[in-house]
């Protein structure tokens, strides 16, 4: 059975990064068939009055520049619904991820895509993936009362049915069990 990687690293920092040397190295330790490289330094634009009102037109209704606007979205949303594991490499900046990582989370959050509202709320789409973040913070800690990056991604992950995400950090990477 093949396995497929998500690689997702959120760092402005190219050289010297914390965040991105931890999900590298639990990219190797998940002996992937198939990883899927996004750099976030290569920055994602951001949600705008034109993206909005397209997602809300049937895809069969929509104009070539409505499908346009969606591009990026749509080859980001398959690359989360390809992936069996999403590794996310981030470093924590004033005590939050980067922007960068807040655009990719808004051009996957796809209603009828990749969740959907009930008449019991709203249903994540995905399941049965593995979500591990890697992050660095120069004094953020992890679960401390000024991290409000890990619940806001406990949550958002959780809202699109992605139940299984842990979170490491320099420390504790190396007894992260990745067999599971």
């Amino acid at each position: 059975m093949s396995h497929t990687v998500l690689h997702i690293d959120a760092s402005a920092r190219q050289q010297d990064s914390v965040s991105r040397r931890l999900s590298a190295d639990i990219v190797a330790k998940l002996s992937a068939d198939k990883v899927i490289r996004r750099d976030l330094g290569e920055p994602l634009p951001f949600l705008d009055e034109g993206w909005v009102t397209s997602t809300f037109i049937p895809p069969s209704d929509r104009t070539e520049a409505q499908a346009a606007v969606l591009g990026q979205s749509d080859v980001l949303v398959q690359e989360l619904q390809e992936a069996d594991t999403i590794v996310i490499g981030t470093p924590i900046y004033n005590f939050s991820g980067p922007a960068v990582l807040k655009a990719w989370v808004d051009q996957v959050a796809r209603a009828g895509v990749t969740f959907r509202y009930t008449e019991n709320g709203p249903e994540g789409l995905l399941a049965d993936k593995k979500v591990i973040v890697a992050v660095a913070s120069g004094g953020v800690q992890i679960g401390s009362p000024a991290d409000f990056l890990t619940p806001h991604l406990k949550v958002f992950f959780g809202f699109l049915g992605l139940q299984d995400v842990t979170f490491v950090n320099a420390e504790t990477v190396q007894e992260l069990d990745l067999a599971a």
